[in-house]
């Protein structure tokens, strides 16, 4: 296993002894269930770490039907309730893989793609519980906060650039995104305009360069002399570290990154509308520095519901498929004519999918015990399809991943021991991961 020391075994296998007779020690000193546990006895493959240098992950807020989308199965009817697939399935460059007829795009460039269809975990009724455990690969405690995937990368890896920030989320800020235990420094800048930076960052047009550095100088006296006055807290901290990041972005460079008039209208066209440009936009902020994006599609007003397709919203979910597929697939291509590709992992995730069979309305509640995330790009071993389910893709048949699973793999390509620990500010060790295990078959 990845960087677990001789000492760190002793420690598991005291705390696991101590669970047994003491009622649960170690899931309180680890801050989590005992699940990896089981796993740690059975010898865990050697996977070579990846290389990629940047993260996207596209979020599917609401909950993405997997049987519409990357896992297909027979043809089912809404109006009689019989379970199934809501649209027909195609072919994709990948043999013997299907997908939705409505991800033409995405089928044939899927050998730079994986998918893996069977991801699961126990939350079905919870979107915030549910987003939460896919955000950070556990659940939530009530000890401590968990930082999310991008925290953790961006605090490991850092931005790319001085003039870039480590971590962006393109869509409405949430606490199940941020740095838990991490602090400020790990935390996000968000946008929720494309067309512009955050507008904190730029300076008014009067204000000369030598007018903000004495504006500076003297907010630097102002906050030296109240910490003097002050213990210094996390709050202090932390509004330090935000002042910090917003002074060193407040450049042209940064706010250069949001014009993406400049880039070609047929390229942009190809992107397509609000979350297509968001994905532009993701490129050129990669190319700025940034280390790991979130980039938000769910956007409600396209079907009335987004991702969380109860009743009526299944009617109009192949609107947001095809969006998906536009910008996804220009995304994929776009990088790679940059030659970013093998450099940045792209993650298509949500917070479960939904069952086969039908609502009394004709759409889908939620369901978790089987769903699917899609990989591309990252230096990985593309065009595979990880996972098999049953005819109705609610059962797992073969090869489950489990969410820290999940984020071994994620961090895994992106250079990163899922294994090593974080300590939270009372130094309590926190395994970057539940003892997951990342992928094999996508890095060997």
């Amino acid at each position: 296993m990845f960087g677990i020391t001789e000492m760190d075994e002793q420690r598991r296998r005291f705390l696991a002894q101590s669970a047994v007779a003491g009622g649960g020690l170690a899931a309180l000193s680890l801050g989590q269930p005992l699940r990896g546990l089981a796993n740690e006895a059975s010898p865990a493959p050697v996977v070579p770490r990846g290389k990629a240098e940047h993260c996207i992950m596209i979020w599917l807020g609401g909950g993405s039907s997997h049987i519409d989308t990357w896992d297909p199965k027979r043809m089912g009817d809404a109006k009689t309730k019989k379970p199934g697939s809501y649209y027909p399935s195609i072919e994709t460059a990948v043999p013997d893989t299907q997908v939705c007829e409505h991800l033409p795009k995405c089928a044939q460039i899927l050998d730079r793609f994986n998918i893996v269809r069977t991801v699961h975990h126990d939350v079905i009724d919870e979107h915030a519980a549910a987003t939460n455990q896919v955000h950070t690969g556990r659940p939530t405690s009530g000890t401590v906060v968990y930082p999310s995937v991008g925290s953790i990368v961006a605090h490991k890896r850092g931005p790319a650039s001085e003039h870039a920030p480590g971590y962006v989320l393109i869509g409405y800020p949430n606490v199940t995104r941020g740095p838990g235990f991490l602090g400020a420094k790990a935390g996000y800048i968000y946008l929720t305009d494309t067309k512009s930076g955050p507008a904190g960052f730029s300076r008014a047009p009067h204000i000369t360069a030598a007018r903000q550095t004495r504006r500076e100088d003297l907010l630097r006296r102002v906050r030296d002399e109240y910490r003097k006055q002050l213990p210094a807290g996390s709050v202090v901290s932390d509004y330090d570290t935000t002042i910090s990041e917003a002074l060193r972005l407040s450049g042209p460079k940064f706010a250069n990154v949001f014009e993406l008039d400049s880039e070609s209208a047929s390229l942009r066209e190809s992107y397509g509308g609000e979350f297509g440009q968001r994905c532009l936009l993701s490129r050129r902020l990669l190319q700025s520095g940034v280390r790991f994006i979130e980039v938000s599609h769910n956007l409600n007003f396209v079907n009335g519901t987004g991702w969380d397709t109860h009743n009526d919203g299944q009617l109009k979910q192949h609107v947001l498929i095809q969006e998906l597929d536009d910008a996804l697939s220009a995304l994929v291509l776009d990088l790679e004519q940059h030659k970013m590709l093998d450099k940045t992992l792209i993650v298509v995730a949500s917070e479960f999918g939904r069952p086969a069979q039908f609502d009394g309305g004709g759409g889908r509640g939620h369901y978790s015990k089987a769903f699917s995330v899609v990989l591309a790009g990252g230096g990985m071993n593309n065009g595979k399809t990880i996972g098999v389910t049953d005819e109705l893709a609610m059962k797992i048949e073969s090869d489950p991943v489990s969410l820290p699973d999940l984020h071994a793999t994620i961090h895994n390509a992106m250079g990163i021991d899922p294994h090593e620990e974080l300590y939270t500010p009372d130094d309590r060790p926190v395994p970057i991961t539940d003892n997951g295990r990342p992928i094999a078959a996508l890095f060997s």
